[in-house]
């Protein structure tokens, strides 16, 4: 097997299998995700979705097939690794560190910092120095962005949950990779966070990341995606574009509960 010859695809899913004892939560799943797009993942709970963003980040190992990050396979690789290449993701509860602040959060998403080796952290300080301003500065930077620059030293706790969905968000920011994975990054947030989520894909996206969300707000998907992806019992049953998989009678009776 060998990468995708098409020199948008940022990630490429090939026949990935994952089975649980007898439960299937993917089963041949292929999939591909485009530089500068924004791609629609929906499907009832326990479909699979999530599952697959496990897969991809290496939080679990496909039983069966291959996942490709542009021309390198991801086959062995830890998560760590994965995210050293470029694969940022969110969580749907959020996994913020409880007694870190605000901007000590984000300052633990950098992919690349010197300190972190040996020999560059003994030999090296002041490459470490300028590695560490550095990312306080990107750190300090997404935070205005985001609207969050008043709260950067108050914990995690201290703040409305809205306002902890966005840090969980700003911290994946901080990994300046081409892939972006958002695991219902809409779930219980309205008004003007959700403004401001709605806004950052965008611009990430536009900014030629790769940008794959696990959504079930389907004005969202509507707004924001172009094509979407339908999963149903650990397969993909349909992908087209969003006006297509909303007008589909098998996705209302699959994922609605009723004929449309």
């Amino acid at each position: 097997m060998s990468a995708s010859a098409n020199p948008a695809v940022a990630i490429r899913v090939v026949d990935v299998r994952k089975h649980f004892g007898g439960i299937v939560v993917a089963e041949n799943v292929n999939l591909e995700i485009d530089a500068g797009e924004i791609l629609g993942l929906i499907g009832p709970n326990g479909a699979g979705k999530t599952t697959l963003f496990n897969l991809i980040s290496g939080i679990h190992s496909p039983d069966g097939g291959e996942i490709w990050l542009r021309d390198r396979p991801l086959g062995g690789l830890s998560v760590y690794r994965r995210a050293r290449l470029g694969i940022a993701r969110t969580w749907q509860n959020i996994r913020l560190f409880p007694t870190l602040s605000v901007l000590d959060n984000l300052l633990m998403g950098p992919r690349h910092y010197p300190g972190e080796a040996l020999f560059a952290g003994l030999f090296q300080p002041g490459a470490r120095r300028a590695a560490a301003q550095a990312a306080q500065a990107r750190a300090e930077a997404i935070l205005a962005r985001i609207g969050l620059e008043t709260v950067r030293d108050k914990v995690p706790g201290e703040l409305p949950f809205g306002q902890q969905k966005l840090v969980g968000l700003a911290r994946t920011l901080m990994n300046d990779g081409e892939v972006l994975l958002l695991d219902e990054p809409m779930a219980g947030v309205e008004g003007q966070v959700y403004e401001t989520i709605k806004q950052v894909v965008r611009d990430e996206a536009a900014a030629g990341r790769a940008v794959c969300v696990v959504e079930h707000n389907v004005s969202f998907i509507r707004d924001l995606c172009t094509r979407a992806v339908f999963m149903f019992n650990g397969r993909i049953e349909q992908s087209g574009t969003v006006e297509e998989l909303l007008a589909s009678d098998k996705l209302a009776e699959l994922y609605f509960g009723g004929k449309k």
